[in-house]
């Protein structure tokens, strides 16, 4: 069910032994995310929840998600550039059978992610059904 963008961070991690270079990815990959205009960084959009300040704003055009994000903490703004890589470019329909804790778990974060990041990325992946489903009218 996994994007093609999400496989290809599977298959990295899939190379990386340890928590720390795959902790390392994680920020890179959120280093390469555009940043966020400060004019979206609005109450609307902020993902309560998590321990730093975590912004996602979606679109949907023609049935299909797509989001940019962004956080105040590098290793959250990773977290997003992987939940981008699972859910964006997703029919509405298939936003909400993505088994996020699945795959995820595949990239072995539940294991090292801090309490407060657990909660955190579960907010996100709530905050992205809970718009498809509003979306899927």
């Amino acid at each position: 069910m996994a994007t093609a963008a999400f496989e290809e961070i599977a298959e990295t991690f899939e190379f990386l032994d340890d928590w720390e270079d795959r902790y390392r990815h994680v920020i890179e990959i959120g280093r390469a995310l555009p940043p966020l205009d400060d004019a979206l960084k609005v109450p609307a959009t902020k993902v309560e929840g998590c321990a730093s300040q975590v912004w996602l704003v979606p679109r949907v055009e023609q049935g299909v998600l797509t989001f940019e994000g962004d956080s105040d903490a590098m290793i959250v703004k990773g977290l997003i550039a992987v939940l981008r890589a699972l859910y964006s470019g997703l029919p509405l329909d298939q936003v909400t059978r993505v088994d996020a804790v699945a795959e995820l778990g595949r990239l072995g974060l539940n294991d090292h992610l801090s309490a407060q990041r657990s909660n955190g990325l579960r907010a996100m992946v709530e905050r992205l059904r809970s718009i498809a489903v509003q979306n899927n009218g």
